[in-house]
């Protein structure tokens, strides 16, 4: 297909799987459009659970694999919202509605790129196409539930909102659920230990620590509270205040670092959740950034966390859209975004041809992302 057809299809795709609820663990149906719109262009996909994924029409197991990834799910809708979430809106180039930046206009921008290669002969490398879903909460039946019933991959890109620029590192995610402990009492009379006062000295704690870090550079781990609650009714002093903390960590610490600061400075009971991201990077002399950086793109350090916290190969996150709107009210993606998004993916595709036409080979397989 030519370009103009594939962004024409990109976007009356995008438009239906944002008319289709598709929050984390509820990708059933955005998988079947999924699913569907493949079939019709005559490919054939693999499914496990709510995960697709499919392999360019002349697959050669002698060649090195690139993986095109980005995740079906979304968020739930905040009450911000003045638009309908699940009504797909185009007003002043913007196509508005619920997941259209994160990440739905990586999602259709990377199937088009599958299908401009997938009847490709010449291809010195082949490409897996895996929509997944799960991505939001770190599921147990996103990504990770996959890896290994892929065929081996020598290096994937991760479709996320970066503005088409090339992340070439991005923070680990961890979640901790805490506990104050008081002890309830009458709120009339001088009883009871108020939890939620507790809670408040630990929460502002949270929202003040700076990790000591290297000058110049971000700061190394961002704690945010997202999450509170307490109290049965308006007369009884509370006994326990409970809130959660979203944590973003770089490779200067570890977990076991992060919480022995957290403990040594709070009074709560914490309680690390078991899906862990971990941070990565990728070596800047990585071929793919090389050929990068040289048809104009630009490399950054991402404060966010993806799906590439799960996987064992080097990667790279690069997608339309912005960042700054997911999980904003009135999310929106500019159609120049999905144009400009499919343009840059196949350039990028097509400007690793040299490096394996001379039998370099990418150096995929001996290219280590670095894991903390």
């Amino acid at each position: 297909m030519e370009m103009e057809e594939l962004y024409e299809r990109a976007v009356l795709l995008l438009e239906k799987l944002i008319g289709i609820r598709s929050f984390s663990g509820e990708e059933n149906a955005a998988a079947d459009e999924v699913e569907k719109f493949l079939h019709e262009q005559s490919v054939s996909s693999i499914r496990k659970f709510n995960n697709l994924w499919c392999y360019n029409k002349f697959f050669d197991q002698h060649k090195p694999t690139i993986m095109l990834n980005s995740h079906l799910d979304t968020v739930k809708p905040n009450t911000q919202y003045v638009n309908d979430p699940f009504a797909p809106i185009t007003k002043d180039g913007k196509l508005f509605g619920l997941g259209s930046n994160d990440a739905g206009g990586a999602v259709v921008s990377l199937i088009s790129t599958f299908l401009y290669f997938y009847e490709r002969k010449d291809l010195p490398f082949n490409i897996c196409l895996a929509v997944t879903a799960e991505e939001e909460n770190s599921g147990r039946l996103g990504i990770k539930c996959v890896l290994n019933d892929l065929m081996p991959i020598a290096f994937a890109i991760v479709g996320e909102p970066t503005g088409m620029q090339l992340a070439i590192a991005e923070k680990g995610s961890m979640v901790l659920d805490c506990i104050s402990t008081g002890r309830s009492g009458h709120a009339a009379r001088e009883e009871g230990d108020n939890a939620i006062y507790k809670a408040m000295r630990d929460i502002h704690w949270f929202s003040t620590y700076i990790f000591p870090g290297e000058p110049g550079m971000p700061n190394p781990v961002k704690m945010t509270v997202t999450q509170i609650n307490a109290g049965i009714q308006h007369n009884i002093v509370p006994a326990e205040c409970t809130f959660t903390v979203d944590i973003r960590f770089d490779h200067n610490y570890n977990i076991k670092e992060i919480i022995n600061t957290i403990q040594n400075h709070t009074f709560c009971d914490t309680n690390m959740r078991h899906n862990v991201l971990f941070p990565s990077s990728i070596d800047a002399l990585h071929p793919v950034i090389k050929t990068g950086i040289a048809i104009g793109l630009q490399t950054y350090l991402s404060p966010t966390s993806s799906d590439q916290g799960w996987l064992q190969m080097p990667s790279v996150k690069i997608g339309p859209g912005d960042s700054a709107r997911s999980h904003t009210a009135d999310e929106y993606i500019y159609l120049s975004e999905i144009r400009e998004g499919i343009r840059i993916y196949v350039q990028l595709l097509e400007s690793i041809f040299p490096y394996l036409v001379n039998n370099q080979q990418l150096n995929l397989e001996h290219s280590v992302s670095e894991r903390h």
